[in-house]
């Protein structure tokens, strides 16, 4: 029986863009790269809740960019690379899911004319031509955030199941 090492497992180059796991990495891309334009391009306003959201969108945009490229310049040859594969993963997932949350929750105030005051108490605010826009970049925000944290998902699983292979 021939044992199977890292790098039967883990693809290098451009295999990245064939395999299963590694595919989502473009869509990672550019859904974790919409939400963080999205977010930046309105008032960052309650900032604590938000600000959680705009971390999260930079720190999987940069830490997924690293991946790509170590797994594109094939630096992941190592038996410990499919469980750190999986452990990212589901640390992103983990992140995006409670950012999302948030976001959806920050956009449903917004919705109904709600604003969180700096004191943590609530003031109602019509919606007004501005008011109405950001709250529009807020709703493709909040698409676009669990439309990554559905791919980081993906992602996660099937890498623990790359990992199990392995």
């Amino acid at each position: 029986m021939a044992s199977t090492t890292s790098a039967d497992i883990l693809p290098t180059g451009g295999r990245i863009f064939t395999s299963i796991p590694d595919l989502f990495f473009i869509p990672e891309f550019v859904f974790g790269g919409l939400v963080w334009i999205l977010v930046a391009s309105t008032r960052v306003y309650p900032d604590h809740p938000l600000g959680w959201v705009m971390f999260v969108s930079v720190f999987c945009f940069v830490f997924t960019t690293l991946w790509f490229f170590l797994f594109l310049c094939g630096a992941n040859q190592s038996s410990i690379w499919p469980a750190l594969d999986t452990f990212y993963h589901f640390l992103a997932v983990v992140f995006y899911l409670s950012a999302s949350v948030i976001l959806a929750y920050i956009t449903v105030l917004k919705g109904w004319g709600i604003t969180i005051n700096s004191g943590g108490t609530l003031s109602i605010v019509p919606l007004i031509r501005e008011g109405l826009k950001i709250y529009r970049l807020d709703i493709a925000a909040v698409v676009m955030s669990y439309l990554a944290t559905l791919l980081y998902f993906l992602h996660a699983i099937f890498s623990a199941i790359r990992w199990q292979r392995a």
